[in-house]
């Protein structure tokens, strides 16, 4: 599945404190997990951050669905 997210989830040293971000952006997965698991949806993640996208979204959950396999 890591081929699913590997183009949009980065790990930079320097950028929130190393941990995976959406690329290019400061908003990390955890940010994106944290705002579905408060009850937000998709389309209320999107209209609050115009700059994710809704595969931006899935990358996270593919992500985590991916390290919680190993």
């Amino acid at each position: 599945m890591q081929s699913d997210y590997a183009h949009i989830i980065t790990l930079e040293p320097g950028k929130r404190s190393g941990k995976p971000c959406i690329c290019g952006m400061r908003i990390t997965v955890y940010d994106v997990l944290s705002y579905l698991a408060s009850g937000m949806t998709h389309e209320e993640i999107l209209s609050d951050f115009p700059s994710l996208t809704n595969e931006d979204i899935l990358a996270c959950l593919g992500y985590v669905a991916d390290r919680e396999r190993h």
